[in-house]
């Protein structure tokens, strides 16, 4: 599903539409007519803008905050801008771009210390408040499985899995295995664990293998199904941000506590894309704290599979294109960071 179909306007309500949003976004002042004559779009005289202005009022594109003041986008009129941005305006270019490359080329570790870092770099790249959000552990499949013997009775099992994290389980062996038997034992439990989550475990190892085989494999089996957060991992980048996107101090206040509440952040974001949108625009984030800002999102895959998804929240007065393109080239260099292991 695509975002809502833009509204209809002529071409000329269109182009001082957009103007009229381009520079909000750029002044945080209203705008008035004289600052939209002469605008690459708009050719026109200030009469005909004025017209044009009051009519983009009527029809709920754009209010006029305070008498005498110029108007200010509504969530319409930004809802337009978004639905009408050509892809040109929304690609990332120059330093940002060369810093998203520059991170990706270099970065490694952990995936929790690689996800804190991406939240980092999208915030300082969008001046907002970002969000990661990974898969939780118990949906991820497993990509790899492997076996490593420690000691006589104890044995590693490690496993990839497809949000790119990587699990280490100690298991005490039933009986002391050979090199060969731990190999058997790890062919064994990848036949049985490739492609599932934890919660598709099988109950039971496959026939047919030897005893010892089994016992390892069930030995194992009982330890992944210890329980593990069913949450997914939630790393938020520059919440000191939304103190300076937000004039309200209430506003300002209730973005802190709803980015406190991991869940609900998570719910938020699943929500906005589950409609098909890449952006949701205050009231469309059904979230009363957020009617003053807006989210935009984007998943990331690992290996063409769903691993989790960032977003950036800020003021609805925020510079849509570059959001966009951040969080869209972002999310491309993260799965591919993370399908390259």
């Amino acid at each position: 599903m695509a975002n809502p179909t833009p509204d209809e306007l002529d071409d000329r309500k269109a182009a001082i539409l957009r103007a009229i949003v381009e520079t909000y976004i750029e002044t945080a002042q209203p705008v008035g007519s004289s600052a939209v004559v002469g605008t690459s779009e708009v050719t026109v005289s200030s009469a005909t803008v004025r017209n044009e202005m009051a009519q983009l009022e009527n029809e709920g594109y754009i209010i006029q905050p305070h008498t005498s003041a110029g108007r200010i986008p509504t969530e319409r009129g930004y809802r337009f801008f978004v639905d009408t941005l050509q892809e040109e305006a929304a690609r990332l270019k120059g330093a940002p771009a060369r810093r998203v490359r520059d991170f990706f080329d270099h970065t490694h570790g952990e995936l929790e210390l690689m996800l804190h870092d991406t939240s980092q770099l999208l915030s300082d790249i969008t001046a907002h408040t970002a969000v990661v959000v990974g898969l939780a552990h118990d949906v991820a499949t497993v990509r790899s499985v492997q076996l490593v013997g420690l000691a006589p009775h104890t044995a590693l099992v490690v496993l990839v899995l497809s949000n790119g994290a990587v699990e280490k389980h100690t298991i005490e062996l039933p009986d002391e295995l050979t090199d060969d038997q731990l190999a058997d034992a790890s062919t064994a439990l990848s036949a049985a664990l490739l492609g599932r989550s934890r919660r598709q475990l099988p109950t039971e190892p496959a026939d047919g293998a030897p005893v010892e085989i089994t016992g390892v494999v069930r030995v194992a089996f009982d330890a992944l199904r210890t329980p593990e957060s069913s949450e997914a991992d939630v790393f938020v980048g520059g919440t000191s941000n939304a103190a300076s996107s937000f004039e309200a101090i209430d506003t300002v206040r209730n973005v802190l506590e709803l980015l406190e509440q991991q869940l609900v952040v998570v719910s938020l974001i699943r929500d906005v894309m589950d409609r098909g949108l890449q952006v949701a625009i205050g009231s469309e984030t059904r979230m009363e704290p957020l009617a003053e800002a807006s989210v935009v999102v984007a998943p990331y895959d690992v290996e063409g599979q769903r691993a989790g998804s960032i977003a950036v929240l800020g003021p609805t007065r925020m510079d849509y294109p570059q959001a966009l393109a951040a969080v869209a080239v972002v999310s491309n260099s993260l799965g591919k960071r993370l399908s390259e292991g």
